[in-house]
């Protein structure tokens, strides 16, 4: 145990630790977002939801509830899949850098992959009925499937302290500043 008003030599009284976040707010087109791995999943994403609203559209009972759910899981996800794309694409995201996106994300790619699960399932349950709704529950279980690996990979870089676009730097104190062992 130290002595009251005695400083420890092996600890400083103060370390260097600094978060740069280094963005351009400013709106601009750039296609190479598209080029990505977060956005091939995103235009993925968008083509099972397309794929998938017109099988269950153009099945005989596509006005009964259960294809009805399935319809509004897929444009729905269409849309704003679309949305947060162009957001990307024209660096909105980046503009807003403030804003928790990745939080925000990972919030809707986990909803949309829980909801696909339970809106192809309903289809499925009728695929051996109506051949719609068997291929509508196909690409419902594979826009599922990418909703989930999008969630997965958003958790992923929210628990690793990433933003959602541009760089952040982390600069942490001199590497021969060492905490004290046990006393």
């Amino acid at each position: 145990m130290m002595e009251p008003g005695t400083v420890d030599p092996g600890f400083p009284d103060s370390h260097m630790t600094t978060t740069t976040t280094r963005v351009t707010p400013t709106l601009r087109f750039d296609p190479s977002y598209i080029r990505t791995i977060p956005g091939i999943i995103k235009i993925v994403a968008m083509v099972l939801n397309l794929i998938g609203y017109i099988s269950i559209s153009a099945s005989v009972n596509s006005n009964h509830s259960r294809a009805e759910w399935f319809a509004f899981v897929s444009m729905t996800g269409f849309w704003l899949t679309g949305l947060l794309l162009v957001f990307y694409v024209m660096h909105v995201i980046e503009k807003f850098y403030m804003v928790p996106w990745l939080k925000i994300e990972l919030g809707y790619v986990a909803l949309w992959t829980f909801f696909y699960f339970t809106a192809s399932l309903t289809v499925a349950l009728w695929g051996g009925y109506f051949e719609a709704y068997a291929v509508a529950a196909f690409f419902g279980f594979a826009a599922m499937l990418v909703y989930g690996a999008d969630t997965f990979f958003k958790f992923r870089a929210w628990k690793s302290g990433e933003i959602a676009q541009g760089e952040q730097t982390i600069h942490m104190g001199p590497p021969e500043l060492q905490s004290p062992g046990a006393y």
